[in-house]
């Protein structure tokens, strides 16, 4: 893995204009194995502890359900924590993607594999045209036209035949992985489940350690320095636009395959909100924090149903108590308090 980057190297006076500045390479001190530092890599231990364990004392499919989740703001992550931009319409790519994998699977009759393939590559496809419009503008201007792109696909969802409307897609099959293993048996699921988290987990963080991610992360603390070193920015946050939308799709493929459902739900205007909710929570711009506050937010949802509508007022006044005593999110404020990255 990459090592962070300094671009703050600045050379002679009279040396020439290409020369100007350019990217030097330093190792910290504390880097451990695979571009993780000691702390990150303790935390990485926890989390497939976690993988591995909880099966056997918590419910599968609830699993299923954070890790889904966990991924999606992952995604989400990775472009508001390390681009700097905040976008209100990732539901979009997870619930298109979401009925692009239902629709593949039950109609298509596609394997679990490919019909997950299927949803994150039209999520990609989306994300390009919709990245591609959005990205000429930062700030509130972006967020609402992300929003607004969004609104389109959900009333898209809405008319089209193969999305069922409000009904949505049901009864979609889990399918056989690779033609080998059925994934009909919860336990089944959970590792291929597992096994796409944390394969995507740790795809997002080799991105944000590697040049790219470096180059994305100074586009974040200064686009107009970062301009000047000679770096296209709107490319490079194109391109991490489109690598967000295709992950988020990756995340509402599985959740479609897993509960055997598709729904409006899940294209919603409200699920973007869910995502930058899990996102704050947890620790903007940290690698564990999304994956946390997914964990917090699901939780919640999971154990407090019952409460009926009260679920959203315990979030709403969560949300608050992390802006007003946690701004740096659960895993942003420990990461502070121990003085390390994570």
């Amino acid at each position: 893995m990459s090592p962070d980057t300094s671009l703050t190297t600045t050379a002679p006076s009279g040396a020439a204009p290409a020369a100007l500045e350019r990217p030097i390479t330093s190792r910290p001190a504390e880097l451990g194995l695979w571009g993780f530092t000691r702390a990150q890599l303790g935390a990485l231990a926890v989390l497939i502890a976690f993988i591995v364990l909880s099966p056997f004392w918590l419910y599968p499919v609830f699993l299923m359900k954070l890790f889904c989740f966990a991924l999606f703001a992952c995604a989400f992550n990775l472009l508001i924590g390390y681009v700097g931009l905040l976008s209100f319409g990732h539901a979009a790519y997870f619930g298109m993607g979401g009925y692009i994998a239902g629709h593949a699977a039950k109609v298509w009759g596609l394997t679990p594999e490919l019909s997950i393939i299927a949803g994150a590559a039209v999520a990609g496809v989306l994300g390009a045209g919709f990245g591609w419009l959005a990205i000429r503008r930062s700030g509130i201007y972006f967020a609402m036209i992300t929003l607004a792109l969004a609104q389109m696909v959900y009333f898209f969802c809405v008319q089209a035949p193969f999305t069922g409307g409000e009904d949505g897609i049901q009864q979609i099959p889990r399918g056989t992985l690779l033609g080998l293993v059925g994934l009909q048996d919860d336990m089944a699921m959970y590792w291929f489940v597992a096994a796409i988290f944390l394969g995507g987990f740790l795809l997002i963080h080799r991105i944000v350690h590697s040049p790219f991610g470096q180059v994305i992360k100074a586009i974040r603390d200064n686009e107009p320095r970062t301009t000047s070193l000679g770096y296209r920015t709107d490319d490079y946050k194109l391109v991490t636009f489109i690598l967000s939308a295709v992950l988020a799709g990756v995340a509402g493929a599985t959740k479609s395959l897993v509960f055997g459902i598709a729904t409006l739900t899940d294209v919603h205007w409200s699920m973007s909100g869910e995502v930058v909710l899990m996102t704050l929570v947890g620790g903007l711009g940290t690698v564990f924090g999304p994956v946390v506050g997914a964990a917090v937010i699901v939780t919640m949802q999971n154990y407090l149903a019952e409460m009926g509508a009260w679920v959203t007022v315990i979030q709403g006044a969560i949300f608050v108590a992390c802006v007003l005593a946690f701004r740096r999110g659960i895993v942003g404020e420990i990461a502070n308090l121990l003085r390390v990255k994570l």
